[in-house]
């Protein structure tokens, strides 16, 4: 199928033959024609997958065409798009740019952690639609300068990650501000059950799209397992970083004073490398994620909720710094590659008291995954050491192929506690900043 039978209209399809789309990917070509029709639409689809266009082209197209038949312009907030995290707001930011680029629809992005001066004073002039992080969104809502009461479309998106970083009641209070005739576009990768309760609350007789299952990402990215000791973790990720074939690297960490401290390590190791994480001012994580995209650093060290939003062409590997105690974000942190189905390596440290949680993710994933035996930093040999185990390879470049398609992160802080899914029992609720 192409764009073309998706009914859009000149000036998207334009827009989307100068970014080099031709295909649309499964949760597009499902989702597009709900939305036009004005349906409301509850998709369990995670990040890679292209939803990003699935909800923002047809939005652009029916603004389009309803700005075509007005008689007057409208400076009212027409379509509001809630995120959790500043990146991935700032990249459906970008997203909505190149697709509109030929339809003179308005949008604007608002976030915390930076001066809210400029966004106010860019509200004043009218935007068609806002794409906005809760926090941000509630602050100046309350203060007077954000009119919520013509919304037409509304979008949740990464409604899971919400709950995750504790916004899932700044979530329910931004939509009792909301008029209750309108279209609403619910985006999840899972549904724990109050994430399901929220859906069956906010939409009315929904479509239903489900693609890309969580824990099939893992199966088309080649994955390998170091046991070391956790003393090792720095000399070894050292070690793994001299082979020039890894043309940049994702590595995550389950602290912010750990991004910091790895990057840091890195540095001094002449390896290129920046950390981002939530206590970083939004221009220095910009900056860095910038440089990165760039090729002007070769690594950037993330914290979990990166996981969802870095959105990188042609990013050839993954590495798991610490391995991390919910088995889903370990399949959105590796899904950071193997992009709109390109291949991608995934690497990851695990020390002893990572072993429970490697069991978790192998039983989500429904495979095991390769063992490095014979590098330079093996775990004691008291610890037990699973099989099977294969030869670690000289070099594992690989043609990594990628797709752009939207989506952003911040650090959350250390929480060991396992959990296993299903109504949300065991997962932090603490608040991050957005």
């Amino acid at each position: 199928m192409s764009f073309e039978k998706l009914s859009l209209i000149a000036p998207i399809l334009r827009a989307l033959e100068t970014q080099g789309y031709t295909t649309p990917t499964p949760i597009q070509s499902q989702a597009i024609p709900v939305v036009l029709a004005q349906k409301d639409l509850l998709a369990c689809a995670q990040t890679g997958t292209g939803k990003t266009a699935a909800f923002a082209i047809p939005i652009l197209q029916l603004l389009y065409q309803e700005k075509q038949a007005a008689a007057t312009p409208d400076r009212h907030i027409k379509t509001l798009i809630l995120t959790p995290t500043r990146e991935l707001a700032i990249q459906i930011a970008e997203n909505i740019r190149d697709y509109g680029a030929h339809t003179g629809i308005k949008h604007l992005v608002i976030f915390g952690g930076v001066s809210a001066h400029t966004q106010i004073q860019t509200l004043k002039q009218g935007t068609d639609i806002l794409i906005a992080t809760p926090g941000r969104l509630l602050d100046l809502w309350q203060q007077g300068h954000i009119n919520l009461r013509y919304i037409r479309q509304f979008v949740l998106d990464e409604a899971d990650r919400m709950l995750d970083m504790g916004f899932i009641h700044d979530v329910k209070r931004v939509i009792t501000k909301l008029p209750e005739k309108r279209q609403t576009l619910f985006f999840s990768a899972t549904t724990p059950n109050e994430i399901a309760g929220l859906a069956n609350s906010i939409l009315t007789n929904p479509e239903k799209v489900a693609v890309t299952p969580v824990s099939s990402t893992a199966e088309k990215i080649e994955q390998q397992m170091y046991y070391v000791d956790k003393s090792s973790k720095r000399s070894l990720l050292i070690h793994v970083l001299k082979d020039a074939s890894i043309a940049s690297a994702l590595v995550f960490t389950r602290t912010k004073h750990g991004a910091d401290r790895v990057a840091k390590e890195l540095s001094k190791a002449g390896i290129q490398a920046n950390a981002i994480h939530g206590d970083k001012s939004q221009n220095s994580r910009q900056r860095a994620l910038t440089d990165f995209k760039a090729g002007r650093i070769r690594v950037l060290v993330a914290t979990d909720i990166a996981a969802r939003g870095i959105d990188v062409d042609n990013l050839s590997h993954v590495i798991n710094y610490e391995i991390p105690n919910v088995p889903e974000t370990y399949v959105h942190r590796i899904g950071r590659t193997g992009r709109g189905g390109a291949s991608g390596i995934a690497l990851s440290f695990c020390e002893a008291e990572e072993r429970p949680y490697v069991k978790d993710i192998t039983k989500l994933i429904g495979q095991s995954i390769p063992v490095v035996s014979n590098h330079p930093f093996p775990a004691g040999e008291s610890a037990e050491r699973p099989a099977p185990a294969v030869q670690m390879r000289q070099s594992s470049s690989q043609q990594i192929n990628g797709r752009k398609n939207g989506n952003g992160g911040n650090g959350n802080g250390g929480n060991k506690r396992k959990w296993h899914g299903g109504g949300g029992q065991g997962r932090p609720q603490q608040r991050q900043q957005n």
